[in-house]
């Protein structure tokens, strides 16, 4: 059976270097919040080029902690609208509504499964005050026309780049991944949320996440929300949570940082393998115009007999998942919203189907696949 992902053996190469840190953190005996979550911080501040990287629990406190955030500051109220992906997973839903936000969902393009942003402007109110873009499967949203939007209305924008580690836009000019462009810079309108759930293409052996963030406030706002709202140890200036990363999760991320970028080519490798070799009128392939702006945390194809295929591979030895089987609209979780019809999302939903892909599938893997599915 050629596994959807093997962590396992995606961490393998690493096991020396994870020993040698993990004995480093006994040593130390600092195990929450230490030298090897600062040495983090700053590594991936510098990678993805921004000013601060402050690490939290996991990428779902990321974006609650942006939220709220943003609302000790002033910049958002309890009650104000925070525009949303209708497909995106439910944890980037439940962000906004656990900072007592409303969320108002939009439909994403069908191309790319990432928020339209012909749709945005229809959606905005009085209310609105933060767009929430997700970065799905990989591939980086077309930001330059959600900052336009943003601009215009005086909007903020958070990212959710849980799966996007790596991806750049923009690259005629500087080198930038998710999270900064020219206008981020100058109004410092923006904060990106990062997860290192063990299956991301930077993932720890545990739960993990970031914010980065070109605004000072910020940072040092989420820096003390995270850890019960305290800036000094015992003195409590918000009502803040327990979101602190700890050291030896840090300590694996800073082993791995460094051979993101080579473990995300390989991914594009074996993405335009698939793109170039699969032939079948059944399977709808996904979009890329073969720049840096996609990582593939996932390979999504569409079908309209997702059962049948999926069933058929796991009979040729191939395991696949589906992100995701229910849009949010539809989850019992969210039953105010299950009258609500968003039929772009809907068939995304029923129709896609993840196919393996990591930096150690084989090539030898990748032509079975292909082979079997040219065969369907």
């Amino acid at each position: 059976m050629i596994p959807f992902l093997d962590l396992k053996k995606i961490n393998e190469p690493y096991e020396a270097a994870f020993q040698e840190k993990l004995k480093a953190v006994l040593n130390n005996g600092w195990y929450i919040l230490g030298n090897e979550v600062k040495e983090f911080e700053i590594n991936f501040a510098n990678y993805c080029g921004t000013k601060y990287c402050v690490g939290v629990g996991n990428g779902f406190d990321a974006l609650v902690l942006i939220f709220k955030g943003y609302i000790q500051l002033g910049k958002l109220q309890k009650g104000d609208e925070v525009i949303v992906p209708a497909n995106t997973y439910i944890a980037s839903i439940l962000a906004i509504l656990q900072a007592d936000l409303i969320p108002v969902l939009v439909e994403p393009k069908l191309e790319t499964y990432n928020i339209n942003p012909n749709l945005i402007a229809e959606k905005i109110t009085s209310k609105t005050k933060a767009i929430l873009v997700v970065h799905l499967y990989g591939q980086l949203a077309e930001m330059d026309a959600i900052h336009e939007i943003a601009f215009a209305n005086d909007l903020l924008v958070v990212e959710d780049a849980a799966q996007a580690h790596g991806a750049i836009r923009n690259q005629e000019s500087a080198p930038q991944t998710a999270g900064r462009t020219d206008e981020v810079i100058k109004n410092q309108k923006s904060s990106v949320a990062y997860s290192f759930y063990p299956g991301k293409n930077l993932g720890a052996l545990g739960d993990g996440g970031a914010v980065t963030t070109n605004d000072s406030e910020l940072a040092k706002t989420i820096q003390s929300l995270r850890n019960y709202g305290s800036e000094t140890k015992y003195y409590n200036d918000y009502v803040g949570i327990n979101s602190r990363l700890d050291e030896l999760q840090e300590a694996f991320l800073n082993v791995k940082l460094p051979f993101l970028d080579i473990e995300n080519e390989k991914r594009r490798i074996i993405a335009k393998r698939y793109l170039s070799e699969i032939k079948n009128d059944k399977i709808i392939l996904p979009f890329w115009n073969l720049s840096k702006n996609h990582v593939f945390h996932l390979f999504v194809i569409r079908t309209q007999n997702r059962i049948n295929l999926q069933e058929y591979l796991h009979q040729n030895s191939i395991q696949t998942v589906i992100h995701y089987p229910i849009p949010p609209h539809n989850q019992k979780a969210l039953s105010a919203w299950n009258h609500l019809t968003f039929p772009v999302s809907q068939k995304i939903h029923d129709e896609v189907l993840s196919l393996p892909i990591s930096p150690v599938l084989t090539m030898g893997e990748v032509s079975h696949i292909v082979a079997i599915l040219n065969q369907y």
